[in-house]
């Protein structure tokens, strides 16, 4: 029997900043620099109001084009960020953009025609999350991917070693997350279905299918681009160290 979800008012949510100010006022003794942490939060505080509201928003306009538009800027911010420690000229973020849409997007479109059967297909509430999982994942292991590849080549590796370098690290997180899946932690979206009263073995599925989908799409995503990124190194592919993209 399912539960009713418990609302967290506004004055208990503030008891959470408490751990967040122990913190950053280790920060300042020990480090002199609280500017970062503090603004990281101040940060989080405001995308997530900002999401939250128009989240709301989207769940209930219910519209393709919508959604479609939404996924097109997602796919274009992971394409962006997963450059973020490597030259960003328009061939590698087409390769980028290329790899995540074939990558990702394939395995999102397995999801929603082919496991969930979501009817209408663009219903939002399930598909703009399960479409931020694929894209994140794809996004880090292309960005691990990209640095690792570069530094293997600008020592002078063969690119084909590279590559299977490159593909090594990019991976690591995702298999980490899949030995320890169950036995260190609850992912995410298990936790939160079960807070909503949702069945741990209904949570369990779902788990499942998305530790799947997000070891496919990273490593099909990373493959793609890493083999884009073999063809333009005769090219010259490697850029200086002062043209390397820098933190965003």
């Amino acid at each position: 029997m399912a539960q009713q979800v418990i609302i967290i008012e506004y004055s208990h949510l503030a008891l959470s900043a408490l751990p967040v100010a122990i913190t950053l006022l280790i920060l300042q003794r020990w480090t002199r620099d609280v500017r970062t942490g503090a603004y990281s939060v101040l940060r989080m505080l405001t995308q997530l109001l900002l999401i939250g509201y128009f989240l709301d928003y989207l769940f209930n306009a219910s519209r393709a084009w919508v959604v479609i538009a939404v996924l097109a800027v997602m796919l274009l911010a992971a394409s962006w960020i997963s450059l973020r420690t490597v030259r960003r000229d328009p061939l590698a973020l087409r390769n980028a953009m290329l790899a995540l849409l074939v990558g990702s997007g394939s395995t999102l479109g397995l999801i929603t025609f082919g496991i969930l059967g979501l009817d209408p297909w663009y219903r939002p509430d399930y598909l703009i999350p399960l479409a931020g999982m694929m894209f994140a994942n794809g996004m880090n292991s292309l960005s691990l991917a990209a640095d690792r590849y570069e530094s293997e080549i600008a020592r002078g590796a063969d690119p084909q070693a590279a590559r299977g370098v490159a593909l090594h690290t990019a991976m690591i997180p995702v298999i980490n997350a899949m030995f320890a899946v169950g036995l260190v932690s609850l992912p995410g979206m298990m936790t939160g279905q079960i807070l909503s009263g949702v069945s741990p073995l209904i949570a369990v599925r779902y788990q499942v299918m998305i530790m799947c989908t997000v070891f496919g799409a990273s490593g099909i995503s990373t493959a793609i681009f890493l083999q884009l990124s073999v063809a333009r190194v005769p090219s010259g592919m490697v850029p200086p160290a002062d043209m390397r993209g820098q933190d965003d």
